[in-house]
């Protein structure tokens, strides 16, 4: 899951030099992101119900392995064809792999302080995935070149293989039968891909366009088409009994209004760094270190003792009101802030995305029967998608906005950036606040576990 997270960060810093090597257009150069978002969003809640049908594992195995040798070709690309393809089979394997990740977990780690301490481990490194990226690209395409943030992946990734291979326990799945339905399948997944690219175009057309609204209705009818066929089809792709629970389904609604609002500080406040105080790439990764720092060490070290000592629910509770003193602390940022008064803070406060990530995992894996946790994982993490990509188009469109109503009534460049800033800012704030109504009203602590659900013999343990 680090090698999937960094992948979807590592090439932002690398793209002046794609683009000077391999000849981009400035609208060709954003494919080189979007193709892999596409993919690795528009697929995750179809490998999920896979990964049920065939098995978890082998769903695992094979997407670790597509996603590895997609970054061998990316690598060696040598034209812009063939580097946005291979990044769409990048994010083929992705999805494959990592729709089934915490799947895999919730049916290995059964008792309440084990899964606890698993989905804190797994958090952690998503938490960290993004600022490590910006760090990485940057020291590798200056000391060699942007081929090897591609090429990078490829003992990582056969290393992944090689202990999954070791580690996790054999699974043969419930069967094809059980829920081969390719119509849904088709729907479902041209949906999310269509859906998705229109978000993510929304910065270039606009909100009203006509490119923009056309389109927006396609995705949404073809996902009414496809929950209307999942209510009658014998076998569904995706039962809708996944949604009855509401702990499921409020996760996963606080998890799309809280990675939205996450987008104003992993990717505004970069741009805030660059373009306004006039660090360099490799600064702005350093500068967000303590960050990534504070959220993994959260992650990992703090949030399964308060998840099994006051409940998930509880730590979430208090993980958004962290998050949202860093917004509000983002909302005064000056046009020329010092670090250390000014950011610092901020990056500490941000901890509280380690205390959200594990909490609302187990709150939105917690009602997955068994047999659908490849889905419940796989639609888990296209809430995350979503939740992305919409605060990407929200919170950078209105930013925008504001940046030039400011610019055309005379402010300074610096000061209209700062101006658009803090208004994704406030918008971020709002979501938060929503956040947290979805959680406190609808989200409720689950029951402790104490059985193991799938009898092995700890091979996890050994490897």
């Amino acid at each position: 899951m680090l090698m999937t997270v960094v992948d979807g960060s590592i090439v932002t810093v690398a793209l002046p030099a794609i683009q000077r090597d391999l000849g981009f257009s400035p609208a060709g150069l954003s494919w080189t992101v979007n193709a892999y978002l596409i993919a690795f969003g528009g697929l995750l809640l179809l490998a999920g119900r896979l990964g049920d049908l065939i098995g978890r594992k082998a769903m695992f195995l094979a997407g670790n392995a597509v996603f590895t040798a997609a970054s061998v070709l990316a690598g060696a690309a040598s034209g812009p064809g063939m580097l946005i393809a291979a990044r769409f089979l990048q994010g083929v394997g992705s999805a494959m792999a990592s729709a089934v990740v915490l799947g895999i977990l919730v049916t290995l780690f059964t008792e309440t302080r084990e899964r606890a301490m698993a989905i804190g481990v797994f958090s952690s490194t998503g938490a960290a995935g993004a600022s490590i990226g910006q760090v990485l690209g940057g020291v590798l395409t200056d000391a060699l070149n942007w081929h090897w943030i591609f090429f990078i992946n490829l003992p990582i990734g056969l290393a992944t293989i090689a202990l999954a291979i070791k580690a996790l326990p054999g699974e043969r799945g419930i069967g094809l039968a059980a829920g081969a339905d390719v119509t849904g399948a088709v729907l479902v997944t041209s949906g999310l891909m269509l859906g998705i690219y229109t978000v993510v175009k929304i910065e270039q057309y606009g909100w009203l366009a006509a490119h923009t609204l056309g389109l927006g209705a396609l995705a949404l009818a073809l996902l009414a088409a496809f929950v209307a066929r999942q209510a009658t089809a014998k076998t569904p792709l995706m039962p809708l009994r996944i949604l009855r629970p509401r702990n499921v389904w409020g996760a996963n609604l606080a998890q799309i209004l809280t990675l939205s609002a996450m987008f104003a500080f992993q990717i505004i406040v970069a741009l805030y760094m660059q373009k306004v105080l006039g660090y360099g790439a490799l600064d702005t990764g350093l500068a967000m270190l303590p960050a990534a720092a504070a959220i993994g060490g959260v992650s990992l070290f703090v949030s399964a003792r308060l998840n099994t000592r006051f409940g998930a629910r509880a730590v979430l509770l208090a993980g958004l009101a962290l998050l949202l003193g860093a917004m509000g602390w983002l909302i005064r940022v000056p046009v020329y802030a010092a670090y250390v008064t000014d950011l610092l803070p901020v990056m500490l406060l941000i901890a509280g995305g380690g205390l959200v990530l594990p909490a609302l995992t187990t709150l939105g894996m917690s009602g997955a029967k068994a047999d659908d946790a490849g889905l419940a994982s796989g639609l888990f993490n296209t809430t995350q998608q979503i939740g992305m990509a919409a605060g990407v188009a929200v919170l950078s469109t209105l930013a925008a906005s504001r940046t030039a109503g400011l610019l055309s009534g005379g402010a300074s460049e610096a000061a209209a950036l700062t101006g658009g800033y803090r208004l994704a800012f406030t918008i971020a704030a709002a979501l938060l606040v929503a956040a947290l109504t979805v959680t406190f009203l609808v989200l409720r602590q689950p029951e402790p576990r104490t059985a193991r659900a799938v009898p092995v013999s700890r091979p996890y343990e050994k490897a």
